[in-house]
């Protein structure tokens, strides 16, 4: 690891986010989201049970695990990620390489839209991630979700889009149909914004901080 990405990695330990927000850094930058919508939980609640059901024994299903991909750089949480557990056993460490995630999931809120729909699914398909799931409620078309898979040079193939409430097949090994009729639809957006922050690192080590609306 370079430089720029200690400093970064230093810095996102050492920042004391408020109780539920998340933290990530996104493209070199350092990004406290406030905590989620209601509906954000009971979406990501929904894949998390169902996931339950399929995956393997010796995998775990983590909410809040971070993800790190040095090379964008970033230092991604998402949703729900699924993991070998074994690498929780034998390494006591606070993030893991993205590469060791198995099944990765975000669900867009307002204010993680761009990320969710660009940096983030770039950043998994750069690491290797097999199977991408976004659950988009405020896709410009109405909510969708897309299942992205087979990555490779640096970029997803779209393995099953549409609407919600098509059904979405996760193939080997989770042999997995999950019905997306279920997904709650989001609120008028007028309703779900509060102030959050973001903190970037420079190659001095200064931090510069910008406003952002909650997920």
């Amino acid at each position: 690891m370079d430089d720029e990405w200690k400093q970064l990695v230093q810095l996102w330990r050492e920042t004391d986010a408020p109780e539920g927000c998340r933290m990530e850094i996104i493209g070199g930058v350092l990004s406290i989201t406030p905590p989620a919508s209601l509906t954000h939980h009971r979406t990501v609640g929904q894949v998390h049970r169902r996931l339950h059901e399929a995956v393997p024994e010796h995998w775990g299903i983590f909410q809040q695990m971070a993800l790190a991909v040095p090379s964008r750089p970033g230092l991604y949480v998402p949703d729900v990620a699924v993991v070998p557990d074994g690498l929780l056993r034998t390494e006591d460490v606070d993030f893991l390489p993205a590469e060791e995630a198995v099944h990765v999931v975000e669900v867009v809120s307002e204010v993680t839209a761009n990320r969710d729909r660009g940096e983030k699914p770039a950043g998994y398909a750069e690491a290797g991630i097999p199977l991408h799931l976004l659950i988009d409620p405020l896709a410009p078309g109405g909510p969708a979700v897309t299942l992205y898979g087979e990555p490779g040079d640096g970029a997803y193939r779209i393995l099953q889009a549409g609407p919600f409430g098509v059904p979405i097949r996760l193939p080997v090994p989770f042999e997995l149909t999950l019905d997306s009729s279920g997904f709650p639809h989001p609120r008028n957006a007028a309703t779900r914004t509060s102030p959050g922050t973001e903190t970037t690192v420079d190659n001095s080590t200064a931090s510069r901080a910008s406003a952002s609306p909650t997920r």
